[in-house]
């Protein structure tokens, strides 16, 4: 193969999201609903370290990945997940992953009352965005998406906001939580 071919056939592979209309490279595999859910390492709101698989593996888990809490559409999201997650019960975990620093989403978590979802930052060693493939190459932050993981550990909704400042399709999310239950 050329160095032509080559590249091009990189650049097919090439996930992207976008901010504002500018492409920004997603780093990662790409996770796809039926495979195993990749597990991480992430920093709690106490700056402890939670193991996804030791903490979530058995439960059924909405995982929400954000830029920052601090921007108004993840804001608008994260307050809509609290609400669904008071509205599900106890059955149902729903976490949020971004690259804030843990104090900051605590001071947030407080500020907005959000209580029933549990925050987590990927700050340290960006191992969720990776493993998950939603860390923005260019900017070090995590895309928005949406994923579902099953008591057995399975992904079983997958959904990455293509435009990065819109909110997902809550719809769509819950119709698939709820096929779950």
């Amino acid at each position: 193969m050329d160095e032509n071919a080559n590249e091009r056939a990189e650049q097919a592979v090439k996930r992207t999201v976008a901010m504002q209309g500018r492409p920004l490279t997603l780093t990662g595999n790409e996770i796809k609903v039926g495979m195993p859910a990749p597990d991480f390492k992430a920093v709690d709101n106490d700056m402890l370290p939670m193991k996804f698989s030791r903490t979530y593996g058995g439960r059924l888990t909405v995982i929400a990945s954000v830029p920052s809490l601090d921007t108004p559409v993840c804001d608008l999201e994260t307050r809509r997940f609290n609400k669904e997650a008071e509205a599900l019960g106890p059955d149902i975990s729903i976490i949020t992953v971004s690259m804030d620093l843990p104090f900051a989403q605590k001071r947030w978590c407080g500020a907005a009352g959000v209580k029933a979802v549990r925050t987590f930052s990927d700050y340290q060693k960006a191992e969720f965005g990776k493993n998950w493939g939603v860390l923005i190459k260019e900017l070090r932050l995590l895309a928005r998406a949406v994923f579902i993981v099953d008591k057995d550990g399975v992904v079983k909704y997958a959904q990455v906001v293509p435009e990065v400042t819109k909110e997902p399709d809550y719809e769509e999310v819950l119709t698939a939580l709820k096929a779950l239950v």
